[in-house]
C-alpha cells in the first residue's frame, strides 16, 4: 500500500517484512519505505511477531489492496462441488504411463473422449448414456468431464469415440507389446466368456456359459498378458467359439503384428491341446509352449507305469519321460491340499446325487400316482446326473417300474488315485527354464484369471453388454482392457495400503516348495488381520481407495461481493489420502 503525503510531497509505502532472527522464529515487522531526494529509506512502525499468523496474513492482504469482510461465513457460497481426487489419480496415472500418447500422439477431442471412456470404466462404470450425463456441466457427478474438456458431449459422441478408438486397436496393442514384451518372453494367454443382453449382435451366440446365466447368448474373448499379468492385447470371438480354436489368431498376432520370433506361450490344458500342439505350435520355429495334461492322459501314464504315484511319498515334484511325448518334458506335481479338497468335493457330490436319486426311487414306489415309464424315469435321472456331473461314478439300472443304483467304486478309486496330481507339459529346454521356474510359469496363469475377475465383476464390469454392432462390442471390451492396464499399474503403486500383498518375495520364502499353495507375507497377514498397515494407516481395497479419494472435492465458491468472480478451492487431502497420492506420485 502506498500513501501520498501532500505536506512533504513524498510517497510512503507500507508493507510487512519477515526478518531472520538466528535460531528463533523470524521477526515480523510492519514497515514503511519512503524517498528523501534520491535516497530510499525505511523505518519500522510496529513489531507484529506476537500476532496470530492468520491475522498477519489478513493485514498483509489489506496492505496489498484487499478488503475487510465481517461475518465471512455469510459472504461466500459454495455453488458447485464435484468429486475430484479419484479423477486426478486416474488421469495422472494415464499421463505417466503415456497411454494418451500411445492412443494418439496429438491431442484431439476424440482422444480426450477416449481417455474419458477409459477413466470412467475405472472410476464408475456405467452405460454410455449415464456416462455422457456424468460429463455434462449440468448433470456431472465427477470432475472428469471438466478435466478433459468434454462437458458438451452426448452418448453419440461416445459411440463415435469408441469407433475411433477401435480403429487404433492394432497399433495401440503393438506399442504396448513393444514396451512390455521382447524375444524370449513368457506370454500368458487365457479365454473367458461374458453373457450378452439382446439377440441382434452377430457375435452373440450360445456356447459354454461360464457365468451361470442359462438361456443367455454370450461372447468369448481372449486376453494376452505378460508374465506379471499386465494386459497387452485382447480379442473378441463368437460366443460359440471353443477355447483351442482361438489360439491360431494369437500366434499370428504375436509373430506378425508384434514382430516376436521367439516366445514361450503359456496356456491351460483346455487351450493348448494335443491337436493345437501338433497343428499350430510345432510347425512354427521359435514358438515354445507350457501347458498341462488332462486327467485321462495322466491316468494313462499311471496305468502304463510311466508315472509312479509312490514318488510322492518323498517329494511333490519330479520330471518323468514317456514315449508318447518325445522331445518334451513332463513335470509331475502333487499338491496334498488340492487332493484333500477334491476328495471332499467328490464325496459331497456323490452324496447329493444319491439323495436326489432316492427321491426318484420314492416317486417310483409310491402307491398314489407312481412314476412309471423308462423314458420318464431316465429323464429325471439324467437331470440329476447333469446337475452334479458325477454320473460316471454310478452304475444305474432303469426299468419301466423301477430304479436302482450303486457307486462304481472302481472308477472312483481310479480317479482318486490322481487327486492333487497335475502334469505340466513343455518343449522348453531345462537350460532355458528349470523345473521350478516352469511350474511357476504355468501357475502364473492365475494372474490372467484375476484379470478376468476384475473385467467381469469386481471393478470394470464388462458385463452386461448391450451393444448391437459387432465392432462396438469389440471396442467395449478393448476399452475395458485399457482400463485394466491403468488399474494394474495403480494397484502396483498402491499395494502398500491395499489388501494386495506388496511383499510377495517374503511369502515365497515361507513356501515349502513351488508346488505348495502360495503363502501371504507377514506384512500382508498383518494388514488382513488388523486392517491397518505397518505405519498405522487404514488398509483399502482398490475400490474403497477410489471412493476415499473421491471425497477430495473441487468446490466452486462465489464471494458475495460485487465484481468478484467465483473461484475454485479443492479439499485438503487427509493424511491417508496424501499417502495414496504420494504412492501414485500425483499432486492435487
Amino acid at each position: 500500500m502506498w500513501i501520498f503525503c501532500p505536506y512533504c510531497a513524498i510517497i510512503v509505502t507500507m508493507y510487512i517484512e519477515s526478518v531472520p532472527n538466528r535460531n528463533s522464529k523470524p521477526c515480523v515487522l510492519l514497515r514503511e519505505s519512503y524517498r528523501e531526494g534520491r535516497k530510499v529509506k525505511k523505518r519500522t512502525l510496529a513489531n507484529l511477531s506476537k500476532l496470530p499468523e492468520d491475522l498477519i496474513q489478513g493485514i498483509r492482504r489489506l496492505l496489498k489492496g484487499g478488503q475487510v469482510i465481517e461475518d465471512y461465513e455469510e459472504k461466500f457460497e459454495v455453488i458447485r462441488s464435484l468429486p475430484h481426487g479419484h479423477v486426478a489419480a486416474v488421469l495422472e496415472t494415464i499421463k505417466k504411463l503415456k497411454l494418451d500418447k500411445i492412443i494418439d500422439s496429438r491431442r484431439s477431442h476424440m482422444r480426450d473422449l477416449s481417455i474419458a471412456l477409459i477413466a470412467s470404466r475405472i472410476i464408475d462404470p456405467r452405460s454410455k448414456l449415464a456416462t455422457a450425463r456424468g460429463f455434462r456441466d449440468e448433470t456431472a457427478f465427477t470432475s472428469l468431464g471438466e478435466m478433459l474438456d468434454v462437458t458438451d458431449s452426448d452418448e453419440d459422441d461416445l459411440y463415435a469415440a469408441m469407433d475411433w478408438l477401435f480403429a487404433r486397436q492394432e497399433r495401440i496393442e503393438s506399442q504396448l507389446a513393444q514396451q512390455h514384451l521382447q524375444n524370449g518372453s513368457l506370454i500368458l494367454y487365457d479365454v473367458t466368456s461374458s453373457y450378452f443382453e439382446g439377440r441382434t449382435c452377430p457375435l452373440a451366440k450360445r456356447g459354454h456359459n461360464r457365468d451361470g446365466k442359462k438361456g443367455k447368448l454370450q461372447i468369448v474373448f481372449g486376453l494376452l498378458c505378460d508374465v506379471e499379468g499386465r494386459p497387452i492385447a485382447v480379442e473378441v470371438f463368437d460366443g460359440n467359439t471353443g477355447d483351442p480354436s482361438t489360439l491360431g489368431t494369437q500366434i499370428e498376432k504375436i509373430r506378425q503384428r508384434f514382430g516376436l520370433d521367439r516366445i514361450i506361450l503359456v496356456g491351460d490344458r483346455g487351450m493348448i491341446t494335443e491337436a493345437r500342439i501338433r497343428e499350430e505350435l510345432k510347425p512354427v520355429d521359435g514358438l515354445d509352449w507350457i501347458t498341462a495334461l488332462r486327467a485321462p492322459t495322466i491316468r494313462r501314464l499311471v496305468n502304463e507305469g510311466h508315472l509312479d504315484v509312490s514318488l510322492f511319498d518323498k517329494t511333490d515334484l519330479a520330471e518323468i519321460v514317456s514315449p508318447d511325448f518325445p522331445e518334451e518334458r513332463l513335470i509331475v506335481c502333487h499338491n496334498p491340499i488340492l487332493a484333500a479338497e477334491r476328495r471332499k468335493k467328490r464325496l459331497e457330490l456323490l452324496t447329493a446325487t444319491e439323495k436326489e436319486l432316492e427321491k426318484i426311487i420314492t416317486a417310483v414306489k409310491r402307491e398314489k400316482k407312481p412314476l412309471r415309464g423308462e423314458k420318464k424315469i431316465s429323464s429325471r435321472v439324467g437331470k440329476i446326473l447333469n446337475r452334479f456331473k458325477v454320473g460316471k461314478h454310478f452304475l444305474i439300472e432303469i426299468t419301466p417300474d423301477s430304479l436302482s443304483y450303486e457307486r462304481d467304486e472302481l472308477k472312483i478309486a481310479e480317479e482318486a488315485a490322481i487327486d492333487g496330481i497335475y502334469v505340466i507339459r513343455t518343449n522348453v529346454s531345462a537350460k532355458v527354464i528349470d523345473t521350478e521356474k516352469t511350474v511357476t510359469a504355468y501357475k502364473g496363469l492365475s494372474v490372467a484369471e484375476r484379470a478376468f475377475r476384475s473385467f467381469k465383476t469386481v471393478d470394470l464390469k464388462v458385463r452386461p453388454i448391450h451393444h448391437r454392432l459387432e465392432n462396438r462390442v469389440r471396442a467395449h471390451v478393448f476399452c475395458c482392457m485399457l482400463a485394466y492396464y491403468v488399474e494394474w499399474h495403480m494397484r502396483q503403486s498402491l499395494a502398500p495400503i491395499l489388501f494386495d500383498d506388496d511383499d510377495k518375495s517374503e511369502g515365497e520364502k515361507l513356501r515349502s516348495s513351488v508346488v505348495a499353495p502360495a503363502k501371504k507375507s507377514p506384512k500382508a497377514l498383518l494388514k488382513a488381520s488388523t486392517k491397518r498397515t505397518g505405519h498405522d494407516e487404514p488398509v483399502h481395497s482398490f475400490q474403497t481407495m477410489l471412493t476415499d479419494l473421491a471425497t477430495i472435492v473441487k468446490n466452486r465458491i462465489q464471494p458475495k461481493i460485487d465484481g468478484i468472480e467465483p473461484f475454485e478451492k479443492t479439499t485438503i487431502p487427509t493424511d491417508s489420502q496424501k499417502r495414496a497420492l504420494d504412492l501414485l506420485d500425483v499432486r492435487i
